[in-house]
């Protein structure tokens, strides 16, 4: 019914943006690194086809909200110019392994010289003066940074959409959403503007946005990432659900972006361990459990359908399980939000004061509020509704923990819905909150997790699952992920249309 009522105002408006003509924006990060390092392509005229494309898509998606493109040119330059200097760069491939490729990030994490409002209009005016960590260490490793991209409010919504720079559009159907909080740039990699970007995760916020737009992200294992410069932290903070992590077209650039991303933690994972597939062992959860949340509908039981047959084909055996306490994950990520080192009162406020639910009522009822409809909503949800039992929450939080590691250990993976529907409509996700339980459970658990791709449902809207692994063992999630890549064809916007085979009879 809900989609009914939305898609009879929409659907007559749905645009999306237009096909891709030069090959060089379809290549993965790593490619083009590899082009660039041995002088088959310049980087001068890699970073302009990106950017190009970004001036072609963003009038009709609005994903980019500041762009820094002839100083980017000027960059790629230099690159071409370091390059001629060198006749074997094989070593550049350890040292600098993205050199002269294009990225871009969310608004919300730091770049020196350009604007972190966080999408306030209290922040309007405000420049970073320094890079987030993370952006600090692409640059580092030859990254060029085009552009910044849009988010919601100080990064907590479902949708990328601020009063400051407005509403970012689903590049597959513009009537769509394109998830939050790093929704600028699942749609902007989608569409081809950028090779690959620094999304960040405190709910999803990597992996939903990744998945309403067919493409990869990824959540790395707990405190694996900083987040100095992420948000308005700007500090080392020792314990967070938070994680910064990659989000790019191809697999073959997950391990080396984290690679990039963890910096010297880089010893605590296993990236460059081989896997064998056969030696998997797989689980699956069909749905969360939550009565509250939706059913998860055929195309994405389908989509998961698919890959677990696949693997089951492989390792010969996949097994069905319910995570006890998976029914409560909007409630416990609810209540672990509120352990977090942050207080949202006075950064709605950009910390010149502390606000309240009444107070911010009564402006928006009268019109003169600054803040979005979804801020008011966690100040509500803040002051007025009751908390969740910190006993309860921790115990249910700890017996979750301890029945994935007993069952997954360090050869196991488990396949979970991304959602239970590919991309809604824009501001329906009001009338569908517990839906977010999908995305942030393994915030709560601190699991490493990979949004992958498997193609268009019958609308020509991403589906796709997560696939989860236990605590640094990263590497299983990237190995199933392009292993589903290469038997499904992971991200497929590229093409003019690419169904994902729904012809499945029986599924969960």
């Amino acid at each position: 019914m809900v989609d009914f009522i939305f898609g009879l105002y929409y659907d007559q408006k749905a645009k999306k943006v237009s096909a891709v003509t030069n090959p060089l924006l379809l290549d993965s990060a790593t490619t083009l690194a590899e082009k660039i390092r041995t002088k088959q392509i310049k980087a001068e005229k890699v970073v302009e086809s990106f950017i190009e494309r970004c001036k072609e898509v963003n009038g009709l998606i609005n994903a980019i909200v500041e762009e820094r493109y002839a100083e980017a040119i000027k960059e790629a330059k230099a690159v071409d110019v370091e390059l001629q200097d060198y006749d074997d760069t094989s070593f550049l491939k350890e040292t600098r392994p993205f050199l002269g490729v294009p990225f871009t990030t969310k608004e919300s994490n730091e770049a020196e010289g350009l604007f972190h409002t966080m999408g306030m209009l209290s922040r309007r005016n405000y420049r970073s003066t320094s890079d987030a960590t993370v952006v600090a260490y692409l640059k580092k490793a030859g990254g060029i940074l085009i552009a910044k991209t849009n988010i919601p409010e100080l990064n907590l919504w479902v949708e990328s959409r601020n009063n400051l720079y407005g509403q970012t559009c689903n590049p597959y159907n513009t009537t769509r959403t394109v998830g939050g909080s790093s929704g600028g740039e699942g749609a902007i990699i989608a569409a081809c503007g950028s090779a690959f970007s620094i999304g960040s995760d405190i709910g999803g916020s990597t992996r939903m946005p990744a998945f309403y737009n067919g493409v990869f992200g990824m959540k790395p294992s707990e405190g694996m990432t900083s987040l100095k410069g992420i948000g308005l932290r700007d500090k080392y903070y020792p314990e967070s659900m938070a994680e910064a992590g990659p989000i790019c077209k191809k697999a073959e650039d997950l391990a080396p972006f984290l690679k990039v991303l963890v910096g010297d933690k880089i010893s605590k994972l296993k990236l460059d361990e081989p896997v064998n597939l056969k030696n998997l062992k797989i689980f699956y959860q069909p749905e969360s459990g939550d009565l509250r949340a939706s059913k998860v509908n055929h195309a994405m039981r389908a989509a998961l359908r698919k890959a677990v047959d696949h693997f089951e084909e492989i390792t010969k055996s996949a097994t069905k399980i319910k995570i006890p306490g998976s029914e409560y994950s909007f409630r416990l990520w609810r209540y672990w939000m509120s352990q977090e080192n942050a207080d949202f009162k006075a950064d709605i406020t950009n910390r010149e004061s502390r606000t309240n639910a009444v107070s911010e009522i009564r402006k928006f009822m009268s019109g003169t509020s600054d803040i979005t409809f979804a801020a008011l909503l966690k100040l509500i949800d803040e002051d007025l509704l009751p908390k969740e039992n910190s006993e309860w929450a921790r115990s249910v939080t700890n017996n979750m923990k301890k029945y994935l590691l007993e069952i997954l250990d360090d050869n196991g993976v488990l396949f979970y819905p991304s959602a239970p529907f590919p991309a809604i409509y824009h501001y329906s996700s009001f009338l569908r909150p517990y839906n977010f339980g999908y995305w942030c459970l393994f915030n709560v658990l601190k699991f490493p997790v990979c949004q992958v791709p498997l193609g268009l449902d019958y609308d020509g809207l991403p589906v796709g699952i997560q696939v989860i692994a236990a605590p640094y063992n990263d590497h299983l999630c990237i190995a199933v992920a392009k292993e589903l890549e290469r038997a499904f064809g992971g991200w497929a916007f590229c093409l003019p249309r690419v169904i994902f085979s729904l012809d499945i009879k029986h599924l969960f």
